[in-house]
Formats: structure tokens, sequence, C-alpha cells
């Protein structure tokens, strides 16, 4: 077993989306573009309603998954597909645009903590222009693992004997919420075979065995690809890891669409406008 070492740290830049929503991002900026399959990662998170209260009105995605984890608040989902769900502390949607979906994501509460993520998944060229699909997953559904050391939400992928209930998604993807007590360790086996990134969401973490720079609030972590992942909590502290199978393919992005080649996103472009997108 090869131990997992930190490849590079990058710190989210404050931005906005949506309708004016402020939050934090730290895939798809200029410093790192994409990791292999994963082309987005945003951090929402505040107790201003006017940082969140426009949320994301109608819009339109092809190509991709998006995946948005509430710890916080609560959103509606509404898409072109006949899909609604209300979205709250702890739960998960797991939308595959695929071909084409228009959908929206606006806040329900008036005023509060409003706090999440939304993550996006490239899919492989072959499975592009699929038809649409969404995976609603209740707080209920996601397994946890907890003793005196620390606890473990898994809503993709596996830990001890419990499996996460995402499944069906070409890159395996792996995905879970970690909550470590001050001078613990917590081991995790991630395959030779995925890209991983931690995401520091609270606290200071030391990852593998070789020397590195603090890793404070809102730091994300490309790890070395290898098997034994060792994490140690200088404080109590709260991390996502996230890894799937790289795709290996070409990106071209145009906004909400990402295909492969530029022509596919002319035509994405095309068929929206020409109201020909949304695949049944």
């Amino acid at each position: 077993m090869s131990t997992i070492e930190v490849k590079k740290i990058v710190k989210a830049i404050e931005t906005s989306d949506g309708a004016g929503v402020k939050l934090k991002r730290s895939i798809g900026t200029p410093e790192l573009d994409f990791i292999d399959p994963f082309l987005m990662l945003d951090e929402f998170g505040s107790e201003n309603k006017e940082d969140y209260i426009a949320g994301f009105p109608s819009h339109p995605h092809r190509g991709i998954e998006t995946v948005t984890y509430m710890l916080n608040g609560e959103f509606r989902h509404e898409d072109s597909s006949g899909n609604k769900g209300d979205l709250g502390p702890g739960g998960v949607q797991w939308m595959t645009a695929a071909g084409g979906i228009i959908h929206s994501e606006m806040p329900i509460m008036k005023e509060g903590k409003l706090h999440g993520f939304q993550l996006w998944v490239n899919m492989p060229a072959k499975y592009k222009m699929n038809k649409p699909s969404y995976q609603n997953i209740e707080p209920k559904e996601i397994p946890e693992f907890k003793d005196q050391e620390k606890k473990i939400k898994i809503i993709a992928g596996k830990y001890q004997n419990k499996i996460g209930p995402v499944k069906g998604i070409s890159v395996d993807p792996i995905y879970i919420d970690v909550e470590l007590e001050k001078d613990k360790i917590f081991n995790f086996t991630i395959p030779s075979s995925h890209n991983a990134f931690i995401y520091l969401v609270t606290g200071e973490i030391k990852i593998g065995n070789k020397k590195h720079d603090q890793l404070q609030d809102s730091n994300l972590v490309c790890l070395q690809n290898g098997n034994d992942l060792n994490v140690c909590a200088n404080k109590k502290s709260k991390f996502l890891i996230i890894a799937g199978r790289p795709i290996g393919e070409a990106i071209a992005r145009g906004g909400p669409f990402v295909m492969n080649t530029k022509q596919e996103i002319i035509r994405a472009i095309q068929d929206y406008h020409s109201g020909n997108f949304v695949q049944k």
C-alpha cells in the first residue's frame, strides 16, 4: 500500500454565480481548471440572506452531473424532466444533466444560515447525450459511521461495511464527509486508479507523512495517486474526501455546457436557443 501525499494546495477564491449567490470556488479557477473527472467545486455559505436569497433561477446544463450537498438551509429543485425536490440539511441531489436539462435551485428559507457545496462531475463522451436522470437523497438514506474519534457520512463509495446510496455513476465516485476530533487519525483506502482531493471545511489537518504547508478552512488539497490516505486533525476538523476515475478525454467548456469539442458546444447553444435542448 502506497501512502497518499499532498500534491497541491489551493485556496478557494470568492466569487458569485446564479443570480448573485456569493460562494468560494476551488475547482474551475485559473489556478485549478479541473481534476479529471471533476470540473468545478463551489462552497456557498452565509448567514446574510442577501448573499443567497436570489438563488439559482432556471438555467441549462449538458454533458455533466451536478451534485449539491447541503449542510444548513434549504433549497427547492425543479427541472424540465418534471423532477421536484426539497434539499435540506444533510441531503444530497445528484443530477445527471446528460443530453440536456433546465433546472432551478432556489432557497426556500427567507433568512438564517445557508451552507453547502456544489460539485460538477464530467461524463464520458459516450454518455453525454443520454437521457437525464436525478437522485434525491434524504439524510436518513446516507449511512453514518460514528465512534469517539470521528463521524463519517458516506454519500458515495464505501467505508467499513457501509455503502453510500449514490449508484450508477460512470466514474465510480467516492464522496464522504468526515468530522475528526483533535489529535485523531483517519485512515481511508482510495483506489490508485482514482484522482482524489480533500476539501477542508473547518479546522486544521495534516495529510500523509511528508511535511506540507498549513491546511486551514476553505483549502482544497489535490492528492497524489496512491492507496492509503492518512489524515490527522491538529484541531477538531471537518472535511470532504472526493475521488473518481479519470475519463481522459478532451474537455470543451461553454458556461453550463461541457462537451468534448467546440462544435458540440455550439450545437448545445443552438439547441437551447431553438427550443430543441431538453432531452426527455
